[in-house]
């Protein structure tokens, strides 16, 4: 079964349910003052476009694309459900994401993310894709935590 992405107005059972799963983890990972996950009524926000992944009738995953600023892009909410990790949803997702930033213009996608361990998957995939550390952007600031990465498109 193919895997298909779509907008999603973040209203569906499943969508709810993995974003409470994405907000615990980042939650569990990261101490309170480095957790910069957006919660659902956030990402409803007009200058955010969500986007989810299914396998037919099957939630596999998310992802979020925000406009930092005319020309700069910023992935927000990558998240695999459980089930479907490391089956390449991860990667479809992020490239569904620099090719939606493409598309509108955009120069530049940036990203933070955790340092630790649990993030590591992350910052392999990010990494597969050109990303690269950068300083903070927009409100994020440099601490013993967080890191951020940048994508020149």
């Amino acid at each position: 079964m193919d895997l298909v992405i779509r907008p999603d107005d973040l209203t569906g059972e499943a969508i709810l349910a993995l974003l409470r799963y994405h907000l615990d983890e980042m939650h569990r990972h990261s101490p309170a003052d480095s957790v910069h996950a957006l919660p659902p009524e956030r990402l409803r926000h007009p200058d955010v476009s969500f986007y989810s992944a299914w396998y037919g009738e099957t939630l596999a995953g998310c992802g979020a694309l925000r406009e930092v600023e005319p020309g700069h892009g910023e992935i927000k909410t990558m998240r695999v459900a459980p089930a479907t990790l490391r089956k390449g949803v991860g990667r479809a997702i992020l490239r569904h994401l620099l090719e939606e930033a493409r598309s509108r213009g955009f120069s530049r996608v940036s990203l933070e993310t955790g340092s630790t361990a649990p993030f590591h998957p992350a910052h392999a995939l990010y990494r597969a894709h050109a990303f690269v550390e950068c300083a903070p952007f927009a409100d994020y600031v440099l601490d013993d935590f967080s890191i951020c990465m940048t994508l020149e498109l």
